[in-house]
């Protein structure tokens, strides 16, 4: 049982990236939403309930280290990472964690535009705490009939669905929780990611038959990232496909930009409440920064020591 909702009206839009299967890109695309939306100027924090791998956490770790050793600036989020409570009585397990869990939401209140919550791949009290709170959802998907299976059951011949499965079925649990303490409604997002394939019609195999699922339990369907090497590549780096790589690796590498292109479709498709005083505060920034790098101009210095 979900303690009484959270969710308040000083706290910033919430993202939550969640699957119930591992191995299908979570953590890749919730950080690069995070840097992405850091670079349009939003004030963001973020939130890592896999207490086991800590992925989110280690790329975070390491973007600050890479950015100390190399003297850069770099965007970073305001960051908690909340373990799972192991106690002898699971009430005082569930008690421990909504605290925890309560600290890091108040801690992100007021000071920030974003919230986006990196969930693990397991049913959990935490999970269904921050699936709860959720105004966007980002649920990656392979494109695989393997990852389908947590979000249908299939007819083996004609491969339709034909009802819904364990985690849609968590999610239509925590919409109706949503629902049942607030009115404000939750964007479910499916992403088919990981694409190494498609099918005769150009579109990725599990498209058809995720469009009809999408429109009996209820979500958007877009696409995601392609396998690619280069974003687990710049992870030991904490970098993301956003940032200038120069001094990273190849710059002339041909994926890059098809890369970049796949993280800017996805924050058009997710159509987030980005404000222009935050794309102002971005401007200003990049203002600031080719300001830092451009040389002296040795004529005007030394024609201002002569007056």
């Amino acid at each position: 049982m979900l303690n009484a909702a959270i969710k308040t009206r000083g706290l910033p839009h919430v993202i939550v990236v969640g699957n119930e299967k591992g191995g299908s890109g979570k953590t890749t695309i919730a950080a690069h939403i995070v840097m992405a939306l850091l670079k349009s100027g939003q004030r963001v924090a973020s939130i890592d309930l896999d207490s086991r791998q800590r992925t989110l956490t280690h790329y975070i770790e390491n973007r600050r280290g890479w950015a100390r050793r190399r003297h850069m600036e770099l965007e970073l989020p305001t960051h908690f990472t909340i373990a799972r409570a192991e106690t002898a009585a699971v009430v005082d397990s569930e008690a421990a964690e909504f605290a925890e869990f309560e600290q890091a939401i108040g801690g992100s209140e007021h000071r920030h535009d974003f919230l986006v919550i990196d969930t693990p791949p397991h049913d959990s009290y935490l999970m269904r705490l921050a699936h709860s709170i959720a105004d966007t959802l980002v649920t990656p998907l392979n494109d695989s009939f393997l990852d389908v299976d947590v979000l249908a059951k299939l007819d083996p011949v004609t491969l339709a669905p034909t009802g819904a499965s364990h985690y849609a079925e968590l999610v239509r649990e925590m919409r109706h929780h949503r629902r049942s303490i607030s009115h404000e409604p939750m964007d479910w997002v499916v992403v088919i990611n990981r694409l190494s394939q498609v099918g005769s019609s150009g579109r990725p195999v599990l498209w058809d038959c995720l469009q009809e699922l999408a429109l009996s339990i209820g979500f958007r369907l877009t696409t995601g990232f392609h396998e690619r090497s280069i974003y687990c590549d710049l992870f030991p780096r904490g970098l993301s496909v956003l940032d200038a790589l120069e001094n990273a690796g190849p710059p002339s590498d041909p994926v890059l930009p098809v890369a970049r292109q796949e993280v800017e479709m996805l924050l058009d498709t997710l159509k987030l409440p980005i404000d222009t005083r935050g794309r102002r505060r971005a401007a200003a920034r990049l203002e600031w920064s080719a300001a830092q790098a451009k040389p002296l101009d040795m004529d005007d210095l030394f024609a201002d020591l002569s007056t």
